[in-house]
C-alpha cells in the first residue's frame, strides 16, 4: 500500500509515519507534503497513492483546495484539530476524520476502515457506515459534566468552565466563578468529549477554554506562555512543537 501524508507540521507528519509503518510494515510512505501547492503538484504528476492522510489546515490554505485543482481517486483520512469540517471532509473522499492529538489506536481504527472499504468493493457487500454517519450526526461536544459534591449530584455547564487540570492524579474543573470540582473522567476522556474548537489541550495537565485566555506571550526556546483570566496553579507553557497548532487554533474563530 502506497500512502501519502499531507501535513504542515513536520513532527506530526513523522509521528504519523512511524505509527502507520508500525501498524502496516508492508506499507510505503510515497511522499510527505506541507502545502496545497506541493500536494497538487505531486498528485498531478505522480501516480495516485492507495491512501492519503491529510491535515485540513495547511501552510497555504485549506486542503479542500486540492480537490478543486486535481482529481483525487483514492480514499482520504483527514487528521485535524478542528471538528467543524467533518461534512466537507466526507464530501471529498473522506473515510475517517481523526481529531488531533491522535493516538495509535485512532490511526489503527482509520486503517481498519480503509481495509473494510476495500473489502466492500471486492466482495460487493454493504459496508458498515454507521460509524461515519454517527460522526456526522454527533454534537460538537458535551454541554455539561455531572459532579458529586456534599453528598449531592449536580451538573456544571461546559460554557461555565475556564479550564480542566490534573492534580494528584485527579481531574479538576475550574469555573469562571472560581468554583472547583473533581470529576471521574481522565483528562484524555474530557479532551475527547468537549468541543475541539472551544477547548485546547496545552499539555498533559491542562485543557483550557478559549474564552478563558487573557493573553499569550513568546517564551524561552520558542515556547508560548499562556495567561488566563483565572489564576492557574501552574505556569501554562506550550512547547515549540505545539505552538503553531495552538496559534492556529486561536486564530480560527
Amino acid at each position: 500500500m502506497n500512502i501519502i501524508i499531507i501535513e504542515d507540521e513536520l513532527k506530526t507528519a513523522k509521528s504519523l509515519e512511524n505509527i502507520i509503518l508500525g501498524l502496516k510494515p508492508d506499507a510505503k510512505i510515497a511522499g510527505q507534503y506541507q502545502s496545497v501547492e506541493s500536494s497538487v503538484k505531486a498528485l498531478s504528476e505522480g501516480p495516485m497513492p492507495d491512501l492519503i492522510f491529510m491535515d485540513i489546515q495547511l501552510a497555504d490554505g485549506l486542503c479542500f483546495e486540492i480537490f478543486k485543482l486535481v482529481k483525487v481517486t483514492c480514499p482520504v483520512v483527514f487528521c485535524t484539530a478542528y471538528d467543524e469540517y467533518s461534512l466537507e471532509a466526507f464530501k471529498n473522499n473522506g473515510v475517517d476524520y481523526v481529531l488531533k492529538p491522535f493516538s495509535k489506536q485512532d490511526i489503527q481504527e482509520a486503517l481498519k476502515k480503509v481495509d473494510e472499504l476495500k473489502n466492500f468493493f471486492q466482495q460487493k457487500t454493504l459496508p458498515d457506515l454507521g460509524d461515519l454517519l454517527s460522526k456526522l450526526a454527533a454534537p460538537s461536544g458535551k454541554s455539561s459534566f455531572l459532579i458529586f459534591q456534599n453528598q449531592k449530584y449536580k451538573t456544571v455547564n461546559v460554557e461555565d468552565i475556564a479550564f480542566f487540570y490534573v492534580r494528584h492524579d485527579a481531574t479538576w474543573i475550574m469555573c469562571f466563578d472560581k468554583q472547583q470540582y473533581t470529576i471521574n473522567q481522565s483528562l484524555d476522556q474530557v479532551t475527547n468529549a468537549v468541543s475541539a474548537r472551544q477547548f485546547f489541550r496545552l499539555n498533559r495537565q491542562y485543557l483550557i477554554n478559549f474564552k478563558a485566555i487573557k493573553e499569550v506571550e513568546p517564551y524561552f526556546l520558542r515556547k508560548l506562555y499562556v495567561k488566563l483570566i483565572i489564576e492557574t496553579p501552574d505556569k501554562l507553557l506550550v512547547n515549540k512543537e505545539k505552538s503553531h497548532s495552538f496559534l492556529t487554533w486561536m486564530e480560527e474563530r
